[in-house]
């Protein structure tokens, strides 16, 4: 018997799975960015729906309580400083706003099927654009700049 050897395989490159100390030289498509913002925002949505409900019940319940509202933003409540439950209401406002534009890109996505990959880029910088000046623009708002 003869020893018969194996044809060689060419030398092909390996994927793996990248590792989170690798994150930083991964270049990802703005695409990707939309996506994975997308889903950091619903997580923000969620995680602060318990304020979201207080804000609304205190801010419509009655004109004192509403003036309580009002006061918690430059005064504080127990040990949060005012800024800081600003800080986290601009935190809603963006995962409001990200998740708003980027679900309407993804639904304008489905309704065309057909998008290029051209068009997936232009569409994804928009998202990324609109999302964060109107987020820019309500912060200004927000912190009384105008």
């Amino acid at each position: 018997m003869a020893d018969t050897i194996a044809p060689t395989v060419k030398d092909r490159r390996v994927y793996t799975n990248i590792h989170i100390s690798q994150i930083v030289h991964y270049r990802l498509p703005p695409a990707g960015w939309v996506s994975i913002l997308h889903r950091i925002s619903g997580a923000v949505l969620f995680l602060l729906l318990p304020l979201v409900i207080w804000l609304f019940d205190t801010s419509v319940s009655t004109e004192v309580s509403y003036e309580r509202f009002r006061a918690v933003f430059v005064t504080g409540i127990g040990i949060l400083p005012g800024w800081l439950l600003k800080l986290m209401v601009l935190g809603l406002i963006w995962g409001y706003l990200m998740h708003f534009v980027a679900g309407v890109r993804h639904l304008w996505m489905d309704v065309t099927h057909g998008l290029s990959k051209e068009k997936g880029r232009v569409t994804a910088i928009a998202t990324l654009l609109v999302a964060h000046i109107v987020t820019l623009l309500l912060a200004a708002k927000l912190f009384g700049l105008y």
